[in-house]
């Protein structure tokens, strides 16, 4: 079928591409290609320079060239939906339509650029394998960069069966509930199928990305999501329960129960791109405490009348929260920084202030000494 045939039909839900994600909103998106006779299409895979797009007339092999290659954040990615040549070998994506969700992270480059991993996903599933101790710091990185993707996270325990303590596992649930305010926490075994029908509903019927480090189980827990063994899986090394990498591409798959999944390798280095507003979600209550300090510009270290502080003392709020709070600040800024040069210069200028304080300080001390 044709793309100026399935545009005529009155529902979306009827277009080929329906099982991919397509609903009015693309297809309003897509009407000026349309007019230049393009196919619309879901780009399910990328590699070397080339992607695979799902369109009305199936799925075909695409060159990737026309999109603006030098810009990491414009490049092709798995989930895009893209505007593609009618026929000819070989084909182009000629442009992507507007993403309305994009998953960053920062490279582990000397630039500082940022690297696209999914995009227009609506929920971030973030799997943590329960075979090893938790890591709630990084559970909380995951969470900011999910944040900020727009998407809504969702934190995955696997290999539930592997603490066979009811009351252990609770506490363990417990601890992942309070380093993620505001997201839903499912402990599952893709081994015994416990918890799956869970997530499979939570799902369903949406764009969700599957995150986490190697040997957190994703390429299981997917197969237990499609139903059936489409991901190679291999086992984690039994020195120190870490994995091998099994999935190398992003790979975009259609769900039994609707919706589509994608699928990511194993994530070795988690680093934050522009994330402010998705650290402050994941610590939304020291959030709500800065809202009661004496200064608005409270940076909760040494001020009079911090209400961080306080609860920090009064114990309500842990000592881990906070540092963890701005370990990601500082990075965030970090980041930030070597990309905007108005930031890099107020941090500069506040930086000569305190030196010029801590200057003051010292001479005041030694006077007095003397």
């Amino acid at each position: 079928m044709s793309f100026s045939a399935a545009s005529s039909e009155a529902s979306s839900t009827a277009h080929p591409l329906a099982p991919y994600g397509w609903d009015e909103g693309w297809e309003a998106e897509f009407t000026p290609y349309a007019a230049q006779g393009l196919l619309p299409g879901r780009v399910v895979r990328v590699d070397r320079g080339q992607c695979d797009v799902v369109t009305p007339d199936g799925t075909v092999r695409a060159d990737t060239e026309f999109v603006v290659p030098r810009d990491p954040m414009k490049v092709v990615c798995t989930g895009d939906w893209a505007a593609v040549d009618p026929g000819g070998d070989p084909r182009y994506v000629r442009t992507l339509l507007p993403r309305r969700t994009a998953f960053v992270r920062s490279t582990s480059s000397q630039r500082s650029e940022g690297q696209i991993l999914a995009a227009n996903v609506e929920h971030a599933i973030i799997a943590v394998s329960l075979a090893v101790e938790l890591d709630l710091g990084r559970i909380e990185r995951f969470l900011a960069l999910a944040w900020e993707s727009g998407a809504q996270p969702v934190v995955v325990l696997t290999k539930a069966d592997l603490v066979p303590d009811p009351t252990g596992l609770s506490y363990l649930v417990d601890d992942v509930e309070t380093t993620a305010p505001g997201v839903q926490v499912l402990a599952l075994s893709a081994a015994t199928g416990e918890g799956v029908d869970v997530l499979s509903a939570v799902v369903s019927g949406s764009t969700s990305v599957l995150l986490g480090v190697s040997g957190a189980g994703k390429s299981t827990l997917a197969n237990a999501l499609l139903g059936e063994d489409v991901m190679e899986v291999q086992a984690t090394r039994d020195a120190d329960g870490k994995g091998r990498h099994t999935t190398t591409t992003r790979n975009l798959l259609v769900l039994p129960g609707g919706g589509v999944l994608i699928d990511t390798p194993g994530l070795r280095g988690v680093g934050l791109w522009d994330a402010g507003q998705g650290v402050g979600q994941v610590f939304t209550e020291i959030e709500e405490l800065a809202e009661g300090c004496r200064f608005h510009d409270c940076a909760h270290v040494s001020e009079p009348g911090c209400a961080v502080l306080a609860a920090l003392a009064d114990g309500s709020l842990p000592e881990r929260r906070l540092e963890s709070y701005r370990k990601l600040l500082r990075e965030n800024q970090r980041i930030v920084a070597k990309t905007d040069a108005r930031l890099r210069a107020e941090i500069r200028r506040d930086w000569r202030l305190k030196v010029a304080e801590g200057r003051a300080a010292s001479e005041a001390k030694r006077g007095r000494a003397r």
